[in-house]
């Protein structure tokens, strides 16, 4: 009698156990800027390839390189080895291409330059619960982030990339009529602001964060010609007044903090929202099962390197702290990837 019982097998413990080089592999060529050049000059053989990005690896490590990328679906190719013409797939030359506005490799190059070394510390992490990042050593990782140019500017362009595609799906699929304000809070560079007023030209929005970003963010504002309906603000929504608007919306803010800083952030959106405005968290909402959004939840641990006590949560929760504020009702809108926005009517 045939054995239909599952059988053992290692397949996906070997593949989750060497990801870290598929990773790898994916965020060299980000930063080499790879897929950016074939979008300038596609059909690229591998030495031409080789010779702009100045590598001194053999011939066949580099075909190994740009093999890889094709095997995950990030190249195409034709021919093989010396005849092979490699050029990008529909989704690098949409995401990955640097001179498009859809470019969301930002988060990638900040997930090089910061996260993939402190995610070799996992474990330390797990073993102390403390912060594995600049954090270190006790300070605050805001504060170091913002008074260097250099590492403020990576995360921005990280910020702006990972939500990019999230901004533009809320703006799209959220009902704005009865609304005419709006202010993000944590707002970054501003794109959500901007995505928003393109999307919705009766909508005035504006961008409201630490003063280092501000320049920023006025510089995205006039580089796309909004300045008629969104601006840039500074301040601390911790410690001065959130702007009043309709609705108060934060972008990968919430799991920044504990639950005691997270409903203190929801008391103060409740507070400064009008009776009927909107409050709004985008993040990746964990399913409330606690199976399927596996980014989510990666990003929670990714918290607990990052921060001190902050980390993702799911649905069932943020009803859970919108309700013990005040809020009255709350509904979930699934945006792009793992990501939702997490809305409370007040």
């Amino acid at each position: 009698m045939e054995n239909t019982a599952q059988q053992p097998n290692p397949e996906n413990i070997l593949k989750i156990g060497s990801s870290f080089m598929a990773c790898k592999t994916l965020l060299a060529a980000v930063n080499f800027q790879l897929f950016t050049k074939l979008a300038a000059h596609p059909d690229q053989s591998a030495r031409a390839l080789k010779s702009q990005l100045n590598l001194n690896c053999t011939d066949r490590h580099f075909f190994d390189f740009l093999d890889t990328l094709t095997g995950f679906g990030f190249l195409t190719r034709n021919g093989i080895l010396d005849e092979a013409l490699y050029s990008n797939s529909i989704d690098t030359e949409v995401f990955l291409d640097r001179n498009k506005p859809s470019y969301i490799g930002g988060i990638l190059e900040m997930m090089n330059k910061r996260l993939y070394g402190f995610w070799g510390n996992l474990e330390e992490g797990l073993k102390t619960g403390t912060p594995q990042n600049e954090a270190r050593n006790g300070v605050n990782i805001f504060e170091e982030i913002y008074k260097d140019p250099e590492i403020l500017e990576n995360f921005v362009n990280g910020m702006t990339g990972v939500q990019l595609g999230n901004f533009m799906t809320f703006a799209k699929k959220f009902d704005f009529s009865p609304y005419k304000t709006l202010t993000d809070a944590g707002g970054s560079a501003g794109y959500l602001s901007i995505m928003v007023a393109k999307e919705n030209p009766h909508m005035t929005c504006t961008s409201f964060d630490l003063p280092p970003v501000e320049p920023i963010a006025k510089e995205t504002i006039k580089n796309l010609r909004l300045g008629d309906r969104v601006k840039a603000e500074s301040g601390n929504f911790f410690v001065d007044p959130i702007p009043a608007s309709d609705i108060i919306v934060m972008g990968n803010i919430l799991h920044d903090w504990n639950e005691s800083e997270k409903l203190q952030l929801l008391q103060k959106a409740y507070d400064t929202l009008p009776e009927g405005g909107v409050f709004v968290a985008i993040e990746n909402i964990i399913d409330d099962e606690r199976k399927h959004n596996l980014f989510g939840m990666m990003m929670s641990l990714n918290m607990m390197i990052e921060t001190t006590g902050g980390f993702d949560y799911t649905f069932i929760d943020f009803n859970k702290w919108a309700n013990s504020v005040g809020f009255k009702s709350c509904e979930i809108l699934p945006l792009a990837g793992p990501a939702s926005a997490a809305i409370a009517y007040k």
